[in-house]
Order: structure tokens, then C-alpha cells, then sequence
């Protein structure tokens, strides 16, 4: 009976319709989403929220936006595979704190190259001949150059990371 509906060009069954062992019909609210060749992006949707939710979740959406819906429920989905508790919350955690380690990280960076700058020139700030008004103005402008550097705020930081 396959072949005879193989040969009267029925296309096969979306992924959906598939593990639901159902017929899918022309009309199916899954098969733009969940085509037959990509089974494991409905089998993890179906895991996590069910096909009747789905199907629930698609019908209320325009269809211009289903296709974002059903990206953000496999996303979810795996996910939640992945770390059933936190799901994707449990990932954005994870990112968050990258992001604070790598700031702190830049924050002594550039507090390092400040540093780095400033020990550069007491040589020219200390030394007698360098005394005269035009010398000083000189240095004022320097100084200033130094201190117009865009800081990155440190109250998140251990004092213990600074030196």
C-alpha cells in the first residue's frame, strides 16, 4: 500500500505525524515546521511540551510568526533536554558569568596600562630642569591626555584582584 501511495506522489508524513503515528493531513499545523528529514527537532519539542500544547501554541499564533514560535520551542526543548531543570535560563546563567569574569579581566587591563603609562613619565614630572611655565603646561596637557581613558566601573570586583 506505500509504494501504491508513493507512486500517486503522496509526500511523506511530516516529523510530527511521523512519531505521532498519524496521517498527515494537507492541512497539518506541523508539517511547515517539522518537515519528514528533521525528526529529532519535533521528538525533543514533543518531550518537553507536548504535541496537544504545540498544536494549542500554533493555532493561537499568526503565521507569520510561527516559525519563531517553533525555533524558540526547540531551542527551549533541547535545552531542557540538556539540563532539565534550568533549561535555556541555566545557559543565559552560564553566558552571564563569562561576561562578568571577562569584564573584570578588561577592567585590570586596562588599570594595567594606565599604570603602565603613569610609570613612564615621573621621570618628566620630577625633573628640575623641566621647571619652566611652558614645560608644565606641557605636562598638564599629558596628565590630561592619561586621565581621559574610558574606564571600566570596578564596584563588581574583589579588591582582592587588584594589585
Amino acid at each position: 500500500m506505500k509504494e501504491s501511495s508513493r507512486k500517486q506522489g503522496a509526500a511523506s508524513p511530516c516529523a510530527a505525524c511521523k512519531l505521532l503515528r498519524r496521517r498527515c493531513k494537507e492541512d497539518c499545523v506541523f508539517a511547515p515546521y517539522f518537515p519528514a528529514d528533521e525528526p529529532h527537532k519535533f521528538a525533543s519539542v514533543h518531550k518537553v511540551f507536548g504535541a496537544s500544547n504545540v498544536t494549542k501554541m500554533l493555532q493561537e499564533l499568526p503565521e507569520y510568526q510561527r516559525g519563531d514560535a517553533v525555533s524558540s520551542m526547540v531551542y527551549e526543548a533541547n535545552a531542557r533536554v540538556r539540563d532539565p531543570v534550568y533549561g535555556c535560563v541555566g545557559a543565559i546563567s552560564s553566558l552571564q558569568q563569562q561576561i562578568d569574569m571577562l569584564q573584570a579581566q578588561l577592567a585590570l587591563a586596562q588599570a594595567e596600562v594606565v599604570h603602565m603609562r603613569m610609570r613612564q613619565f615621573p621621570s618628566m614630572t620630577n625633573s628640575p630642569d623641566n621647571a619652566s611655565p611652558s614645560s608644565s603646561n606641557r605636562r598638564s596637557r599629558q596628565s590630561r591626555s592619561f586621565f581621559n581613558m574610558d574606564m571600566v566601573e570596578h564596584n563588581n570586583m574583589d579588591d582582592s584582584m587588584w594589585p
